[in-house]
């Protein structure tokens, strides 16, 4: 059976900016990046056959708007066409790209449309992602439980278990927060220093406000169709092939596990070894060369180096120590600023973290740019560690 490997291409990609977009609602976002994604293919919207769009969570803000794909259909004039709504916790806007993907290289469709949104920032947190826990959680660990409180116990098994520190985790921040003030499209454009970041108000011990990363607004695009169509509307090599997509479903009752250690996600491991198997990556910590990874805590990209297996279980800290994950380092993670920058627009993220790469690997990242990077990675981590999706690009 034929995988997913070259067997899609990305041709064209939009995003709006990130962050309070009080200036535009639902529609307005989906038309922002989809129009980017159209002008950058070079395609007539007629040639669009199909849709998937990732919304987690539309009753936060939306109401009716992203509860299913019509609305992208009626907002775009793209009518008479199979048009699908995605959900899937935080990895809600790559399993739209995973989907889209596969219909192409299943010779469903020759040019399809996928976008990833979240219109987060028009109710208060209490009304939202809190409230939604709460009332929807699980009947006893949902009571209480906040994303920073799982991810605290986590940051201090790691101290525990392997010397980790607090320090670390700032270190983290103030690599994605300088990322992150060069990218015209961030959130949180601000550099800060270690101090800052140590001396932050406590949000879940060890987690103080720097440690966090914040929800936002936002919206990204992508135009996905055959290699074949990809290199005919584009001689130049201006694509982005498609070398694999791993998403993998654990369970959300972790906390009920006996043998749960709180030191990494077996969702994120089985989705890498899944994207790795098929793209053919043996070593991925030499053969990947940028990487966008989900930095919802500071914590969680020390355990995604990890858990991705660019170095061995309990060392993740030494990468940030030694700058290997810097803009100018061996592995750059996160060029963009990360969640922690940009924002978390849950629908969105995927297809964002996607743009990132996508633009890293034409060269066109301006002031995020690394040296000629083959290979780029995306991953996103979902739920309580429940679900996980790991895709790695490439040039022609």
């Amino acid at each position: 059976m034929q995988g997913l490997k070259d067997r899609a291409a990305i041709i064209g990609m939009g995003q709006t900016k990130l962050g309070d977009r009080f200036d535009a609602g639902f529609v307005d976002l989906a038309v922002e990046a989809y129009v980017e994604a159209i002008q950058d293919a070079g395609i007539d919207p007629k040639e669009i056959e199909a849709m998937w769009v990732g919304v987690f969570e539309p009753n936060m803000a939306g109401g009716f708007q992203g509860m299913a794909g019509s609305y992208l259909a009626e907002a775009l004039g793209l009518w008479d066409r199979p048009s699908t709504r995605v959900s899937n916790y935080c990895a809600t806007g790559m399993d739209a790209l995973r989907n889209a993907a596969n219909a192409i290289a299943a010779g469903l469709y020759k040019m399809v449309l996928v976008l990833g949104e979240e219109k987060m920032r028009d109710v208060g947190s209490r009304d939202s992602l809190i409230r939604q826990t709460l009332l929807n959680g699980h009947p006893v660990v949902g009571k209480g439980q906040t994303a920073p409180g799982m991810f605290a116990l986590m940051a201090n098994r790691h101290f525990h278990e392997f010397g980790t520190t607090k320090e670390d985790l700032a270190k983290v921040a103030v690599k994605n927060h300088y990322n992150g003030s060069l990218n015209p499209k961030a959130h949180i454009r601000k550099v800060v220093d270690i101090d800052t970041v140590m001396n932050a108000y406590m949000i879940a011990d060890p987690l103080g406000l720097y440690d966090c990363s914040t929800v936002a607004d936002g919206a990204a695009a992508a135009i996905v169709t055959t290699p074949e169509i990809a290199k005919s509307l584009k001689p130049n090599g201006d694509y982005v092939l498609i070398k694999s997509i791993g998403l993998s479903i654990t369970t959300d009752a972790r906390y009920f596990d006996p043998y749960e250690q709180y030191i990494g996600f077996r969702s994120t491991q089985m989705a890498a070894k899944m994207a790795y198997e098929e793209a053919g990556i043996k070593n991925p910590a030499e053969e990947i060369g940028v990487a966008e990874v989900h930095d919802c805590f500071t914590i969680t990209e020390i355990i995604n180096y990890e858990d991705l297996f660019f170095v061995e279980k309990g060392k993740g800290a030494t990468f940030i120590r030694e700058g290997v994950t810097a803009l100018d380092g061996r592995l750059p993670i996160n060029t963009s600023g990360g969640l922690k920058s940009c924002g978390h627009p849950i629908g969105a993220t995927g297809v964002r973290m996607t743009y990132q790469i996508y633009q890293q690997l034409l060269g066109r990242a301006e002031k995020m740019q690394v040296k000629n990077p083959k290979l780029g990675l995306i991953h996103n981590l979902g739920g309580p560690g429940s679900v996980a999706a790991v895709a790695v690009y490439g040039t022609p």
